[in-house]
Formats: structure tokens, sequence, C-alpha cells
């Protein structure tokens, strides 16, 4: 006979079990909302970083629509194809965090959507400068079936009853919004910044309707990372747009002294910027759609405002330095109402819900209306509207610690 192998001795650990194969296809099921250690996957990051590509070349439009001096024009466009980004984002976030089953169709219908967002930012410059739509609408109409796509394998993978009619509902109610979009193209340019507004409030109301007998198991801590990794990277862009703008302006003008202002005032406003969005955990509120729905649609304003400051503070650069056709309050105001757009709608969705007394909620609404007013400072408005954003994290700061130094005096005297 044979003799058996002897057994491993102590030293030599036991080889790892190999990974059980998984299935290319597998079916579109709803994942648990209690689901422990849900993070964003590898392919919701890269979702993101190609989407900032888009969010980018709306800005760069922004700044030369605004430093053209046809700001309203301009604004008006913005919010548009803003509203196109934000609302393709935000559906697949919504749609993954329910049912992300990463098997190889889901990613590979994932990466068309992405590649309808670069084609959508390849017609950003025709949408500002010929008010030509088709290829925004394109690359909207590319990401829009990519997602009515998940949401018929969803509908498939459901069977039968509530849940299957709520995902069919979505994906019907997709088809039609995109089908209403075409009044950007068919109809006379006076007439968009309508279809624009009655589109929008459609495009709101179908996750509404969708979702009237049966809620989506989107889960809350989920949601709150993957909208929070969004801000991190929209501040990101911004801290690089205005580098690069500061940059250009001081190799070709030299004027490094009126630059540095604005260079620290918007380094203070992004800093601050982070720092208040993230100060307190938000998945905790979540609980619902009714509060989940309200929260993710204001993220269309945190996201465009930030956004929108690095926009601002390149047109105040090249106002600085001589290069924009706009007066010193125009560029100002192009930094301050963003950034007191963006601590209100933070206020408002979140941190208010966190704050303890009258003076706590006061802070940021306060610090709007002083951002605000630091416009009309001229070529200091910048270095100001930074000096009360940096202002409002110290204050917050210090009122919490005091907060948090009565409790425990409380706690003490209890005990």
């Amino acid at each position: 006979m044979t003799p058996s192998p002897p057994p491993p001795s102590a030293a030599e650990p036991t080889p790892p079990a190999r990974p059980t194969p998984r299935s290319p296809l597998r079916p579109m099921t709803a994942r648990g909302r209690d689901e422990a250690h849900r993070v964003a996957s590898p392919l919701e990051l890269f979702f993101d970083l190609c989407f900032v590509v888009a969010i980018a070349q709306a800005g760069v439009q922004l700044v030369h629509a605004v430093a053209a001096g046809h700001s309203g024009q301009g604004i008006l466009n913005y919010a548009m194809i803003f509203f196109a980004i934000w609302w393709a984002w935000m559906n697949f976030s919504w749609f993954a965090s329910a049912y992300d089953n990463d098997d190889a169709l889901y990613r590979i219908v994932t990466l068309v959507q992405i590649a309808g967002v670069l084609v959508l930012a390849a017609g950003v410059s025709k949408a500002f400068e010929e008010h030509d739509f088709l290829l925004v609408w394109l690359g909207y109409a590319i990401m829009r079936f990519a997602m009515i796509a998940q949401w018929l394998r969803a509908a498939r993978a459901a069977g039968r009853g509530a849940e299957r009619t709520m995902a069919l509902r979505y994906a019907g109610g997709v088809f039609l919004c995109q089908i209403g979009w075409l009044g950007l193209l068919v109809l006379p340019e006076h007439a968009r910044p309508w279809v624009f507004l009655v589109m929008a409030l459609l495009e709101l109301s179908v996750p509404v309707y969708a979702e009237k007998d049966f809620t989506t198991s989107w889960h809350p801590h989920h949601i709150a990372e993957r909208f929070g990794l969004f801000t991190i990277i929209v501040l990101g862009e911004t801290i690089a747009a205005a580098t690069v703008a500061v940059k250009s302006a001081a190799d070709e003008h030299n004027a490094l002294g009126e630059l540095l202002p604005i260079a620290i005032g918007g380094l203070l406003i992004v800093f601050a910027a982070w720092w208040i969005y993230f100060v307190v955990p938000i998945h905790g509120h979540l609980r619902s759609n009714r509060e989940s729905f309200l929260w993710g649609y204001g993220h269309y304003l945190i996201f465009g405002s930030a956004a929108a400051i690095g926009a601002g503070l390149e047109v105040a650069v090249e106002e600085a330095v001589g290069k924009a056709h706009v007066s010193t309050l125009t560029a100002s105001a192009a930094v301050t109402l963003p950034t007191a757009l963006y601590l209100l709608t933070v206020w408002v969705l979140h941190s208010r819900y966190f704050k303890v007394g009258i003076a706590q909620q006061l802070v940021l609404p306060t610090a709007a209306l002083l951002v605000i007013m630091c416009t009309f400072l001229g070529e200091w408005a910048v270095l100001g509207a930074g000096i009360v954003a940096a202002g409002t994290v110290v204050i917050g700061v210090t009122l919490t610690a005091r907060m948090a130094t009565r409790e425990q005096g409380r706690a003490a005297t209890t005990a």
C-alpha cells in the first residue's frame, strides 16, 4: 500500500480556499437595506470621475459666458446642462444602491452610461455658444436608455407584484421624459426655458410616482457616502479649476499681488465648504423616501453651487488681470452668490437637524448673508467671503465644544 502523506506541520499554513466562481450573469434582485459594510464600489467611483468631466466642461463654458458679459444666458445654459448631468448621476446612484448585482451585463450597461456623459460633455460648448443641444440630448439619451435597460432587468427579476410595477413605472417614465426633451431640439429658442422647467418637474416626479406603492431598498449609509464622495470630487474640481486660472494669469500677466487675495479666499471657501458638509453624519436622517427624496433633490443646488464656485473664482481671476469684460461687482458676485447658496442649502438639507439652540441654528444662514454682503468689498470680496466661511467653521466648532462641555457637566452633576 502507498503510504498516506504526512499531515501539514504547524509551521506550514494551510493555503486559502479558492473563491467560488461567480456567474457572469445573475438575476438583478434587490439588495438588503440593512446590509453591513456597504460602501461605494470601484465602478461607482469610476462613474463619478467620468461625470466630473462633463461638470468641468459646463464650468468652463459658464466662465466664458460670464466673462463675456452674458451672465443670464450662461447661467440658464449651465442650469440646464448641469441638471442633465446631475439627474442621470443621481438616478444611477439610487438604482445601484438598491440593485447593484455587479455582474457582467450590469457593468457593461454602466459603462454605456459613462460613454453617454462623455458624449454630453462633447456637446457642452455647442450648447453654450451656438444654442445647439443635439449632442447634449444624444448623450443624455444614451444614459437614460441604459437606465431603462437596468430597470427592465430589475422588473424581470422581480416577477410579479408591486416591485415589478415599480420598476416598469421607472422605465416607462424615463422613456416618456426622454421623448419630451426633444422639445429642446424642435421648439424655438425662446421656448427652451419653459421646456426645461416643465421637463425637469416631470423628471423629478418619476421616482415619486414609481415608488408610491413600493419602495426600493436603497441603503442609507451607501447613499450618504455616494453623495459625500461626489461632493468631494466636485470641490476638488473647483480647486483644480481655480489653480489653473491663477497659474495662467500669474504666468501671463505677472499679477501675483492682485491674485493672492483671490487664491487665499478661494481656498478658505472650499476648505470651509468641505468641513461644513461633513461635520455631521447624515445617513441616520435618511429613514424614508419622503426625507431622502427632498435631501437628494436638494443636492442639485449643492453640487451646482459647489461647481459654480470654481467657475466664479476663474471669472474673478480674469477680471483681476483685465481679461474679463465685466465689472468687479459682477466678478465678485460670481463667487459670493454660489458660496452663499451652498451654505444655505447645506443648512436646509441636513445641518439644521443637528443644531441645538438658536445660536447654532443661525450660524449658517447668517454666514450666507455676510458672504453676500462681501460682494461689495471690491477686489477684497473673495478674501472677505473666505474669511467669513472660515469664521463660520470656527464659530460652529466653538459652539459645539461648549455644548459638549455643558452636557458633560450635567451628566457629572446627575451622577
